[in-house]
């Protein structure tokens, strides 16, 4: 992938990129306040093992996914969004981390499944995402309604793998054409996937070569539907 002609304030801002590597360590050499959205899906710190026995990268290191979250919040503009999904056993570390930061929380939302995925002490039938702000924005003139219909993207490509469809309306809703939507936690690139089909440029961090390597190939696929829709 290339980068894009970006203004000279954003020289530094690799845009149309998958990076491999750590998130906070590469967000670090981005310049303040350059990112439009946020959108992203971390691992939840609950060493999560799907049924095939697959597991997500640092599951199990607090710190390393939670440091994240000051980079972005110095990394996106004033008056901007963060979409974060999260894990609901382990929220008070990650909503601490969030207020520590200077992120407030705007909204919530959930997605209904029409499956159980797995069952506890209740049956767990729904994925949730926070909508975090950075200062003021502007509200968006037709909202995104907090209940939103799930598609299953069958996980067959990564064990926590999230359907473009489910954040496209996030992207259309809280960012505008042109904008530089990052996630730096992009396992297979859906939301990379998102950003390039609906107008925005993207930037994808991701520790595994074997996933960076997918988001690439699935990015590429979108700009050929793309071509050949014009």
């Amino acid at each position: 992938m290339a980068y894009d002609l970006v203004p000279s304030n954003e020289k530094h801002l690799p845009r149309n990129r998958i990076l491999c590597g750590e998130s906070a360590a590469l967000l670090a050499s981005f310049p303040s306040e350059s990112v439009d959205l946020v959108v992203t899906d971390p691992p939840y710190l609950i060493n999560y093992r799907d049924r095939d026995g697959r597991t997500v990268m640092n599951d199990d290191n607090p710190e390393a996914v939670l440091s994240v979250y000051d980079e972005l919040y110095r990394v996106l503009k004033p008056n901007s969004y963060c979409i974060s999904f999260y894990g609901w056993s382990t929220i008070a570390a990650f909503s601490e981390r969030w207020k520590q930061t200077g992120f407030n929380i705007a909204g919530h939302f959930v997605w209904h499944k029409n499956y159980q995925s797995s069952a506890g002490h209740v049956g767990y039938c729904h994925e949730s995402a926070y909508l975090l702000v950075k200062g003021n924005p502007i509200k968006p003139q037709q909202p995104l309604p907090d209940v939103q219909a799930w598609d299953y993207s069958g996980n067959k490509s990564h064990p926590t793998e999230k359907a473009v469809s489910i954040l496209t309306p996030l992207i259309n809703t809280y960012s505008n054409q042109g904008g530089v939507v990052l996630d730096p936690f992009s396992g297979s690139g859906s939301t990379a996937v998102s950003a390039v089909l609906n107008g925005r440029d993207y930037i994808g961090i991701e520790l595994v070569q074997r996933y960076c390597e997918l988001a690439e190939r699935r990015i590429a696929g979108a700009c050929r539907y793309l071509d050949q829709a014009a």
